[in-house]
């Protein structure tokens, strides 16, 4: 686990490749983290030719959580969910949540041959019917969960009312809209699965709702503002990529953002090499 102490008062917990990827609780200036209990810590897959992270800032406090885990030799599934309530109150639905998501995952994605988006699709369909169970009733839970695939490059994922997607790339930062709605409100739900594909170079990046609803002076930092960071970072790698959107929000806020959970994941595909001045190319 690597603390990177870059606000005064706070901790960075940054998890990425050959480290951590399920922790919550930590308290701030604290030696040890403090796991939230029944989770299940795992190493964050190593991919070829891409490196995926989440950060997230100080002590949880909601329904923020992520997940990685290779289900095949070539798809790694990844997920970030913002369970409603505080953390005290739904680490039962976290855990449940992350329990379906872990055993259908590896479950649907272990053949070769598979159709990703109606795997993706039942997998958000059996999310939707766990967190409805063990909340015993309506519980909003917005998530975007995908799979890349390690061969092709190609981010199959849905978004169930999650702050959308965003794809940073040689022509600008595209959004990856809901497709369909949050999880834990209607049994009966349905949604819909989308593919992206990611160009050498560049990065998938998810934020939580913390980050966009971020205010300083009754001003919301808003989606546009991550965008417009995301366009500008020079960051190289997935864990920078998240911690150069924290640092934003930090300079946006003028203080450490205590307001709410604070997560960013991303999925960031190796630049290639000019071959002429061996310099790796920016996307």
């Amino acid at each position: 686990m690597a603390y990177v102490s870059s606000w005064p008062g706070g901790w960075f917990c940054a998890n990425f490749s050959a480290r951590l990827a399920m922790r919550a609780l930590f308290n701030i200036g604290n030696s040890r983290p403090q796991p939230t209990r029944d989770a299940v810590q795992a190493e964050v897959p190593e991919l070829r030719g891409a490196d995926l992270s989440a950060v997230y800032y100080g002590q949880r406090m909601g329904g923020d959580f992520y997940d990685f885990l290779r289900v095949s030799p070539k798809r790694v599934l990844f997920g970030l969910l913002d369970v409603a309530g505080r953390q005290e109150e739904n680490r039962g639905i976290i855990s449940a949540a992350q329990q379906s998501f872990r055993t259908l995952g590896a479950e649907l994605f272990a053949k070769e041959d598979i159709n990703e988006a109606e795997a993706m699709i039942e997998v958000c369909l059996q999310l939707n019917r766990t967190i409805l169970e063990t909340a015993g009733g309506v519980h909003s839970c917005p998530a975007f969960a995908g799979c890349y695939d390690e061969n092709l490059g190609t981010v199959c994922y849905f978004n169930a009312g999650h702050t959308p997607g965003l794809v940073r790339d040689k022509t600008g930062v595209a959004e990856l809209p809901a497709t369909g709605l949050p999880l834990g409100l209607f049994s009966h739900s349905t949604c819909d699965a989308s593919t992206v594909a990611l160009e050498p170079g560049a990065v998938l990046m998810l934020v939580s709702r913390g980050i966009v609803e971020a205010k300083c002076g009754g001003e919301e930092y808003g989606l546009e503002s991550v965008k417009a960071g995301l366009q500008r970072s020079s960051a190289v790698g997935a864990k920078e990529f998240c911690l150069s959107i924290l640092d934003q929000i930090q300079q946006f806020m003028c203080t450490p953002p205590t307001h709410n959970d604070v997560t960013t994941l991303a999925l960031a595909r190796n630049s290639p090499v000019d071959p002429s001045s061996g310099a790796v190319a920016r996307a």
